[in-house]
């Protein structure tokens, strides 16, 4: 089942200074939002008070109209998963990253390995099961990462600019296979960018922060303009052929 995400009221203040400030923001069940803003903006802040990661100080955050609360906070969280702009994987092979996580949520063996196959296999790093993660190439850690997430089959997923470190080939080709993946997934997802080209294969959804509050909400048409619609717009090495 899709969650719908609902925040409302979140405040969170450090020595005095507002680092967030949402009145309302929400997501529809399997929808996917970018969240998009300038150095700090407060994105990633909101992003782990969303993932139940930091308290913030006042607020509530509700899952399909149910607010989470301390007693229902472990319960939320095995239903979630994220993705950093690192992988911060273990030391450990591929394909045991992928698994342990699984374990852990209570997942049986059998039911892990073949998720961490597939997983794998889908975003092509099946050929990497046995290698040790923490000698793989950046996309490659972040093909593991998101395997690692995906595998978990959370209703809610977080990314925080997961694609920023990686280079062109590497971030269209996930990027691509992600726009195949979540719509059919239907996990409620959202993703927090600085590169506007990534936007258009995930989602025509966005909402813009500025020093902590929601400033603008709505389709990337209307915030962006109809160009940004087109990814050449905003990846002019597409217009000259490279891959």
């Amino acid at each position: 089942m899709s969650i719908t995400l609902t925040a409302s009221r979140i405040r969170l203040t450090r020595s005095r200074k507002t680092i967030v400030d949402i009145d309302h923001l929400s997501i529809s069940a399997g929808g996917v939002l970018a969240l998009i803003g300038p150095n700090g903006a407060g994105k990633s802040t909101l992003l782990q008070i969303l993932s139940l990661l930091l308290l913030p100080d006042s607020g509530t955050i509700e899952w399909n109209g149910e607010p989470v609360t301390e007693g229902n906070r472990l319960a939320a969280i095995r239903r979630m998963a994220i993705v950093f702009q690192d992988a911060l994987l273990l030391n450990t092979t591929v394909k045991r990253n992928i698994e342990i996580p699984q374990r852990i949520r209570g997942i049986p063996k059998k039911d892990a390995e073949m998720r961490a196959e597939e997983w794998m296999n889908r975003l092509g790093i099946a050929h990497l099961a046995r290698h040790p993660a923490r000698k793989l190439s950046g996309g490659e850690a972040q093909r593991t990462s998101i395997a690692r997430a995906l595998a978990l089959q959370p209703q809610l997923l977080f990314m925080d600019e997961p694609f920023s470190a990686l280079d062109y080939p590497t971030r269209k080709s996930l990027l691509v296979r992600l726009g195949d993946i979540l719509p059919a997934s239907g996990i409620t997802t959202m993703f927090v960018t600085h590169d506007f080209s990534e936007i258009p294969y995930l989602t025509n959804q966005v909402a813009v922060l500025f020093e902590g509050r929601i400033v603008q909400r709505g389709n990337i048409r209307d915030i962006l303009g109809e160009s940004a619609v087109s990814i050449h717009t905003w990846a002019p090495w597409e217009r000259i052929g490279l891959p």
